[in-house]
């Protein structure tokens, strides 16, 4: 017992701050006591805006401050508890946030360059599936710094994990932060 306490403790040295706290929020997440209070913060306290500037300034915050709440419209709190549930899922890749209003910067700082990325034709076409078929026909509502996180996200699943379009859609339509329902 002591020997697989030692080696999740030194796992967690290894793996660092950020994303030990990555861990913990994706516990907090599924989490579904703590649900209705993590909604009533992220809906009070968002930090989260659409604008050009707010987009530019994601690469100088710091890597453990997080991107909170709604951009475009009021959260609501039934879909949102429908979204971190599907999450649960994807819960091995670290890049996918577990809450979709409640975004490490990291991660951000992170997907947001995957972007710009070149792709296959293979792995073209499965970004444009994404494209045509998702609920926001995108990574969101509108090309603010969720499109290109999210955006960029999209690109890194399908090359290093081999996501398909349909997957890319899941994540998204989980993924949406705009607020409002599905």
């Amino acid at each position: 017992m002591s020997t697989t306490l030692n080696r999740r403790t030194v796992v967690l040295g290894v793996i660092g701050a950020a994303t030990a706290q990555g861990f913990a929020n994706r516990v907090q997440a599924e989490d579904a006591p703590g649900l209705a209070g993590r909604f009533q913060d992220l809906s009070r306290n968002g930090n989260a805006t659409c604008s050009a500037k707010f987009t530019e300034s994601i690469a100088t915050m710091p890597p453990m401050s997080r991107i909170k709440g709604s951009c475009c419209s009021p959260m609501e709190m039934k879909r949102y508890g429908e979204q971190v549930k599907g999450l649960v899922k994807y819960r091995a890749i670290m890049m996918i946030p577990p809450d979709p209003y409640d975004i490490p910067a990291a991660t951000a700082q992170q997907m947001m360059p995957y972007y710009d990325r070149q792709l296959t034709a293979d792995e073209r076409r499965r970004y444009d599936f994404a494209m045509a078929n998702s609920d926001e026909k995108g990574p969101c509502c509108c090309q603010c710094w969720r499109w290109k996180m999210y955006g960029g996200l999209a690109k890194y699943l399908i090359r290093e994990h081999g996501f398909t379009g349909e997957q890319i859609v899941d994540v998204w339509n989980l993924s949406n932060g705009c607020g409002g329902g599905a």
